[in-house]
């Protein structure tokens, strides 16, 4: 066994992370997220609400192939924006999407805690716009990425 072997186990890097993984899934954060989305899924007003924006979202990707000629395209990015704002006035909806981003900041910390142990240089992605790190072009933001 050379030197590189006995500093770099990998059975061990494995079992550290099934026991990170294991604290996640029994994190708070996880248990009213999918407490969250079992509610979101049992209620048939939010459902429909849903099932109106994903109508109007293949609609939409219908104008979207063929850009801002074609004759519907604006008025498909409204109606796809005034149905998203309709499902989003549901508290359910705004309780969900918050424990949704909490996840995922979480998520995101850990990945980013265990690349810039290895390197500080190591980019993370994320779900989210990191205003801190600039935006995913690599120049200075304009503000018009997302």
């Amino acid at each position: 066994m050379d030197s590189l072997d006995q500093k770099f186990d990998v059975s061990r890097l494995m079992i550290n992370a099934y026991e990170l993984a294991d604290m996640v899934n029994h994190s708070e954060v996880l248990d009213r997220y999918l407490a969250l989305k079992s509610l979101l899924r049992n209620d048939e007003t939010i459902q429909e609400a849903i099932k109106e924006l994903d109508k109007q979202k293949e609609k939409f990707a219908e104008y979207e192939r063929f850009g801002q000629y074609h004759p519907d395209y604006h008025k498909g990015i409204q109606e796809v924006k005034d149905v998203e704002e309709k499902v989003n006035q549901y508290d359910l909806v705004k309780q969900f999407k918050a424990v949704e981003e909490e996840l995922d900041d979480l998520l995101y910390s850990i990945a980013k805690n265990i690349a810039h142990t290895v390197s500080p240089t190591i980019k993370v992605p994320s779900n989210t716009l990191q205003l801190d790190e600039g935006c995913s072009t690599g120049g200075s933001c304009s503000g018009k990425c997302g």
